[in-house]
C-alpha cells in the first residue's frame, strides 16, 4: 500500500501552547480514549494496547526537531477523519435583555463556563466564544489567593484567575491581555481544587466543542 498523509497541521504555539495540546493527547493514551490529532480535535485515532514509541532529536539545515511517533499496524487501530473527541458543546442564544451570549456544556449536562456578559450581537458573541477556544489551552493560571503566583508556565495572551469569592467558594475567569473578561466559570466551586478541575475541564473541551445555535 502506498503512504498517506491523512492528517498534518503546523501552526506556532509557546512552549505553555504545546504542553496544553501534549497532555491533551497524553490524558486520552492514559484513559484509553480516541486520540486527537489535530487541535480542532476533528481527526482522532484509536491506537491498539501496545504500540512501538520512537522520540528523536534531528538538526537539519539550521533547524531542530523533537519528533514523538507512535506506530503500529494499520489493521490494529482507527482512524476517524470527521470525529469530535469534545466532550461539551457550546451554546449560543439571545438573552432576555436581547443580548447574545454563550455557555460551554459539558456532555454530563453540567455547565463548564459561560460568557458572563452580554454581545450586541450574534457574531460578536461568536467571535468571543473563538477567542475562548484559541486562547483557554495556552492559557497560565494567576492564584490571586496566594498573592497572586503564577503557575510557572509561559504567558498566552490569555491568562486564567483562580480567586475565593465573597461566600467562600472558588472561582476562575479568563481574562484577555486586552482587559476583557472572555470567560468564567459560571458557578463557584466548593475547592480550589474543584475549581482547578473545572479550567482544565475547559481547556480539553473547548478547542473541539462544536456550536449550536449559530444560524
Amino acid at each position: 500500500m502506498t503512504d498517506e498523509t491523512v492528517s498534518e497541521t503546523t501552526e506556532t504555539r509557546n512552549k505553555r501552547g504545546i504542553g496544553a495540546f501534549l497532555r491533551r493527547v497524553a490524558g486520552a493514551f492514559r484513559r484509553g480514549e480516541a486520540v486527537p490529532a489535530d487541535t480542532e480535535q476533528t481527526v482522532t485515532v484509536d491506537p491498539p494496547e501496545e504500540s512501538e514509541l520512537t522520540v528523536a532529536v534531528e538538526r537539519e539545515e539550521g533547524t531542530t526537531e523533537l519528533e514523538i511517533e507512535v506506530a503500529w499496524p494499520e489493521e490494529a487501530g482507527e482512524i476517524d477523519t470527521n470525529a469530535s473527541a469534545s466532550k461539551a458543546t457550546f451554546e449560543l442564544y439571545e438573552d432576555t435583555e436581547g443580548g447574545w451570549r454563550w455557555r460551554l456544556v459539558h456532555d454530563n449536562g453540567n455547565n463548564i463556563s459561560d460568557s458572563g456578559q452580554g454581545y450586541a450581537s450574534k457574531q460578536k458573541a461568536r467571535q468571543g466564544l473563538e477567542s475562548v477556544k484559541r486562547t483557554a489551552p495556552g492559557a497560565a493560571v494567576v492564584d490571586q489567593s496566594t498573592e497572586g503566583s503564577v503557575d510557572p508556565k509561559e504567558i498566552s495572551e490569555a491568562t486564567f484567575e483562580l480567586y475565593e469569592d465573597t461566600g467562600g467558594g472558588w472561582r476562575w475567569r479568563l481574562v484577555h491581555d486586552n482587559g476583557n473578561n472572555i470567560a468564567n466559570s459560571g458557578q463557584g466551586y466548593a475547592s480550589k481544587q474543584k475549581a482547578r478541575q473545572g479550567m482544565q475541564s475547559v481547556t480539553e473541551n473547548a478547542p473541539g466543542a462544536e456550536v449550536t445555535g449559530a444560524e
